[in-house]
């Protein structure tokens, strides 16, 4: 069964009809989520000749590297998410300093202002 797509070239169309996929081959998704549903094997469905062996072996390791590929780009992802979850508790360190370092300044000045105005009331009143 061959799937029309508009705007598809026909080697999409040749890759669809050879194997059904759960996403289009171009679209706005990442490579990483397509998705291939393979057919269930049925109990007497073996392969009936070398050359489908062969050819379901080839199958096997495209789908193999594959998954190969998107293992090393979750490893990537997971690397990438523990380096930025880093550098965020790096900054969270840094603005906590920064903060107490704002409230205590803060704290003097406020202290500073009750003195000054306590010597502006002393004066007023001689």
């Amino acid at each position: 069964m061959k799937e029309r797509v508009k705007g598809s070239s026909s080697k999409d169309e040749s890759v669809r009809s050879k194997r059904k996929l759960s996403t289009p081959l171009k679209g706005s998704r990442p490579k990483v989520k397509k998705t291939i549903r393979v057919r269930k094997r049925q109990k007497g469905d073996f392969p009936k000749s070398e050359g489908e062996v062969e050819r379901l072996q080839r199958e096997l390791q495209t789908f193999k590297k594959g998954l190969e590929e998107r293992e090393l780009e979750l490893n990537r992802l997971r690397e990438e998410v523990r380096y930025k979850n880093q550098q965020l508790a790096s900054k969270d360190l840094e603005m906590e300093s920064y903060k107490k370092i704002t409230e205590e300044r803060i704290f003097q000045l406020e202290a500073k202002v009750k003195e000054l105005e306590a010597q502006i009331g002393r004066s007023s009143h001689l």
